[in-house]
């Protein structure tokens, strides 16, 4: 990996672990439930930087992010792993396949669907081993998964039109 390479990833991973620290400070109406702020910086190096580097920043953020509050390896790690690694999966995906189809708004809710989505078989089949909680919780995660994804798709947009243009 060249040297060019690996400042971004840092720079980026730092951008999205001081999002994603700042997240835990804003009151959650339900619990576990953040807006995924620090996934615009994932996205943001997607469109960029490509899958490689949106991979590297993804896996930092939530490892690292994990170590500084306290919760790796625990399921909240496992979970937010999950819900990472399946969101850059598809948003690449779906970027490599068919890029002029989808703006960064509907990459980043297709993101945040396959997110909410593994989070939700991640925790029935490692913790839960029940259903009923989890179609329970589905409805709710995965409407409030569609507006951050929404504003967050929006978000991304800005930056990117900022970063092209200066």
């Amino acid at each position: 990996m060249r040297s060019q390479d690996s400042y971004r990833i840092a720079v980026l991973s730092a951008f999205a672990l001081a999002l994603h620290a700042a997240e835990t400070m804003l009151p959650s109406p339900v619990p576990w439930i953040k807006p995924g702020f620090s996934n615009i910086i994932a996205l943001v190096a997607l469109y960029l930087f490509g899958f490689k580097t949106a991979l590297y920043v993804t896996l930092i953020r939530v490892t690292a992010g994990s170590m500084l509050l306290g919760t790796f390896p625990g399921p909240a790690f496992v979970l937010s792993m999950a819900g990472g690694l399946a969101s850059i999966a598809s948003m690449a995906l779906i970027l490599s396949t068919i890029p002029k189809l989808f703006s960064p708004l509907g990459i980043s809710v297709i993101g945040a669907l396959f997110h909410n989505s593994a989070q939700l078989i991640t925790a029935y089949a490692i913790f839960i081993h029940r259903i009923e909680p989890v179609i329970i919780a589905a409805p709710l995660l995965l409407l409030i998964g569609t507006a951050t994804g929404l504003l967050n798709g929006v978000l991304c947009r800005y930056l990117i039109s900022r970063i092209k243009h200066s």
